[in-house]
């Protein structure tokens, strides 16, 4: 894990959300251990029907399991998602959908967190859980 003197928040603008995450409008708000929290605006992420398209409400959980992970992993592991799923049970149509990641499960090699995204209302339109393999990094060799 970070330091706990560091900001958690600022452990993810240093490290970057990833160029999807970007192009998709994710914006961390909270960010820790125990829960994180993104928005994501659904204009921009809808499918032709101009619902929210189900890959978003996917990309949005992931982007929060998995830097959740790895957070919890801290310096010298690396977290990679190994299974995701995700129920959707209502469709957002406007404004912006809310993520909140919180763990199921924190071990040595294996985390699963639950991801609840909401609309603007506090509706629960999909509830998407991953489970991430926690591996340790190999050190850099530099060559001759």
């Amino acid at each position: 894990m970070i330091d706990k003197t560091q900001d958690a928040l600022t452990w993810v603008k240093q490290r970057g959300i990833g160029a999807l995450a970007e192009k998709m409008g994710i914006e961390f708000l909270e960010f820790s251990v125990e829960r994180a929290v993104a928005r994501m605006p659904v204009e921009g992420n809808t499918q032709p029907a101009m619902l929210l398209h189900g890959g978003a409400y996917v990309v949005l959980g992931e982007s929060l399991g998995s830097m959740a992970a790895n957070l919890f992993a801290g310096e010298g592991r690396l977290a990679v998602g190994i299974e995701i799923n995700a129920t959707h049970t209502r469709s957002a149509t406007s404004g912006y959908v809310t993520g909140v990641c919180t763990p199921i499960h924190l071990g040595r090699t294996l985390t699963t967190h639950e991801i609840a995204v909401t609309d603007d209302q506090g509706r629960r339109c999909s509830t998407i859980r991953i489970t991430n393999l926690v591996k340790e990094l190999r050190p850099q060799v530099s060559g001759a």
